[in-house]
C-alpha cells in the first residue's frame, strides 16, 4: 500500500511538473517569438472581397441599404476562432455604392449586446445623421438615417463611433467602405469593375493571443501610444495573394488600423500613381514609391502591372519600421485589365482663397498617457467648444505640441461633417497627394498644419486623434453649426 501512494504521488507531481513547464513554454516565452510563430501557421488565402450591398430601392434616383452590426466569428489562423464584430456577417461590412446627386436611406439595426453608433465618415451630411456619439443604437434598436449625396466621387468608410467604445467596436471588425461615384468618374479611363481591376483593400493590425485568437485587450501602452498589433490583416486574411491583370489596376486603400500609420510601397520599389484621397479625386495623378497614411485616411492610386509576364509575383510592403512588412502579394494572370495608360486629368477642384475666411481657429493637440487633450480640454458631452456660423469659410489651426523626452507623437486630426483643404504644413506648400479634398491629416509633433473649408451642414459634429484609443481617452471635441 505505502510502495502504491508513494507511486501515485509521484504520477500527480510529474503531471503537475508538465503543467508547469507548458505553462512556462508556452505561455510565457510566446510572446516574444509571436510574430514568427503565426507567420508561419498562417495559410496562404485568397484576399476575400466585402461583397457590393444591394441596393433595394429601384428608383435610380434613389437608395435604400439594410445594416446589422452583429456578432461574428473569424478564423484568422485555420482551425482557431476568434469572436469578432461585422455588418451583415462575420468581419468587416459590405461596400456602399452610391452617387452624387442620389437619395440614401440606411436602415441599421444593432445586433450587438451593448449600443453602437454608425459613423458614415467622410460624408457630407447633417449633424443627426453623422453617426456620432449622440447618435446611439441601444441592443435590438434601429436606427434610420437619409441624407443626399452632395459631394463628388470618392472613397469614404462608415464605423462606430460610440464614446469609449469605438476602438473596441472597430477593432473587432466593425468597420466598411462607402463608394461615390459621379458623372466625372464615369468618363474617367479608368479601372472601375469591382472585383475585376477595381480592388477595396483594408489594412489592419491586430494582436493574436498565444494560440492565434485576436481578442481587444490593451495595456496602458496601446492607451498611451495607440494599439500596435503584431499581425498584419488585408481585408480580414493574413497575407493574402491577389490576382491581377496586365495593365492597370486601381486600389482603395483605406488605412482601418486603431493606431498605426503606414508607409506603402511595392517590394520592387516600382512606382505607382495616387488618383485620390479621402474625399475625392485629386486634379492630376501624383507618381510616388512611397505613400505614407495614417488612421482612417484613404488613398486610390494606380498600379500599372503590364510589364509583368503572366506568373509574376509583387507585393504590397510597409516600410514604416526598420524590418519590411509584407501585407499581400500580387499574381498576374493573363488577362488584361482593359486600362493601359494614366490619365493626365482627373478632376477639377475649387480651391479654397484663404483671403475669404471669416475666421481662424487655433487648436492645439497635447500630452500622453492618460492627459491626452485638445486645448487643454478632454470630451464633455454637455460642453459645445467652438460655435460655427453656417455657410461661414475658416481657416483651422492644428498644432501637435511636443511633449514629454521624447517629443511626443503624431497625431491624425480628423473633422466631422466636411471636406477640407490643406493650406500648408509649417508655412510650407503640402506634398501634391494633399492638394485635393481631405478629412483627417497627420501632424507631426511640434508641426502646425492650416486647414479651411466652408460649413454647409447643420448640427453638431466632432473633431478628434483617430488614434482610436486616443479618442476613447478623451482627444475629442465638438462644434455646432447653426
Amino acid at each position: 500500500m505505502k510502495k502504491l501512494f508513494l507511486f501515485g504521488g509521484t504520477i500527480v507531481l510529474v503531471v503537475i511538473g508538465a503543467f508547469f513547464l507548458f505553462k512556462f513554454i508556452f505561455l510565457n516565452d510566446t510572446a516574444s517569438e509571436k510574430t514568427t510563430d503565426i507567420s508561419e501557421l498562417a495559410a496562404r488565402k485568397a484576399l476575400p472581397l466585402p461583397p457590393l450591398l444591394e441596393d433595394l430601392n429601384p428608383d435610380p434616383n434613389q437608395a435604400e441599404f439594410h445594416l446589422t452590426a452583429q456578432k461574428g466569428k473569424l478564423e484568422i489562423l485555420d482551425g482557431v476562432e476568434s469572436q469578432t464584430l461585422g455588418y451583415n456577417g462575420n468581419y468587416l461590412g459590405p461596400v456602399l455604392r452610391v452617387r452624387e446627386g442620389e437619395k440614401v436611406k440606411v436602415k441599421m439595426k444593432n445586433g450587438l449586446d451593448e449600443a453602437t453608433t454608425l459613423h458614415l465618415h467622410g460624408l457630407r451630411v447633417d449633424g443627426e445623421m453623422d453617426g456620432g456619439p449622440h447618435s446611439g443604437i441601444k441592443p435590438g434598436e434601429r436606427w434610420e438615417p437619409e441624407f443626399t449625396i452632395n459631394q463628388p466621387a470618392a472613397t469614404l468608410w462608415y464605423h462606430p463611433h460610440m464614446m469609449e467604445k469605438t476602438a473596441k467596436q472597430v477593432y473587432e471588425g466593425l468597420a466598411g467602405l462607402i463608394y461615390i461615384e459621379d458623372e466625372n468618374s464615369d468618363q474617367l479611363a479608368i479601372p472601375k469593375e469591382y472585383g475585376v481591376n477595381d480592388f477595396p483593400i483594408i489594412i489592419q493590425d491586430r494582436q493574436l493571443d498565444a494560440f492565434g485568437s485576436m481578442e481587444y485587450d490593451p495595456g496602458m501602452n496601446d492607451v498611451m501610444m495607440g494599439l500596435y498589433g503584431d499581425t498584419y490583416l488585408v481585408n480580414g486574411a493574413i497575407k493574402p495573394y491577389l490576382e491581377v491583370p496586365k495593365g492597370i489596376v486601381r486600389l482603395r486603400l483605406l488605412n482601418g488600423s486603431n493606431g498605426r500609420t503606414y508607409h506603402f510601397e511595392l517590394s520592387n520599389r516600382s512606382e505607382f500613381y495616387q488618383i485620390a484621397s479621402d474625399g475625392g479625386l485629386l486634379e492630376e495623378p501624383v507618381e510616388m514609391t512611397t505613400l505614407r497614411q495614417s488612421p482612417a485616411e484613404r488613398a486610390e492610386v494606380l498600379v500599372d502591372f503590364s510589364k509583368f509576364k503572366t506568373g509574376d509575383t509583387v507585393s504590397l510592403v510597409d516600410v514604416s519600421t526598420d524590418a519590411k512588412i509584407e501585407l499581400m502579394e500580387f499574381v498576374v494572370t493573363n488577362k488584361e485589365s482593359g486600362v493601359n495608360e494614366i490619365p493626365t486629368q482627373l478632376a477639377k477642384i475649387s480651391h479654397y482663397d484663404p483671403n475669404n475666411a471669416v475666421k481662424t481657429r487655433q487648436f492645439v493637440m497635447s500630452g500622453v498617457g492618460a492627459t491626452l487633450t485638445i486645448n487643454d480640454k478632454t470630451m464633455d458631452m454637455t460642453r459645445i467648444d467652438e460655435e460655427v456660423k453656417w455657410n461661414d469659410t475658416e481657416i483651422w489651426e492644428v498644432t501637435n505640441q511636443r511633449t514629454g523626452i521624447k517629443g511626443g507623437m503624431a497625431h491624425p486630426f480628423h473633422l466631422h461633417g466636411v471636406q477640407f483643404q490643406v493650406i500648408d504644413r509649417d508655412g510650407e506648400k503640402p506634398p501634391e497627394n494633399e492638394t485635393g479634398w481631405k478629412d483627417t491629416i497627420l501632424i507631426q509633433p511640434g508641426e502646425t498644419v492650416r486647414i479651411i473649408t466652408s460649413f454647409k451642414n447643420k448640427g453638431i459634429f466632432m473633431y478628434h486623434c483617430h488614434i482610436l484609443e486616443h479618442e476613447d481617452a478623451g482627444m475629442m471635441g465638438q462644434y455646432e453649426v447653426k
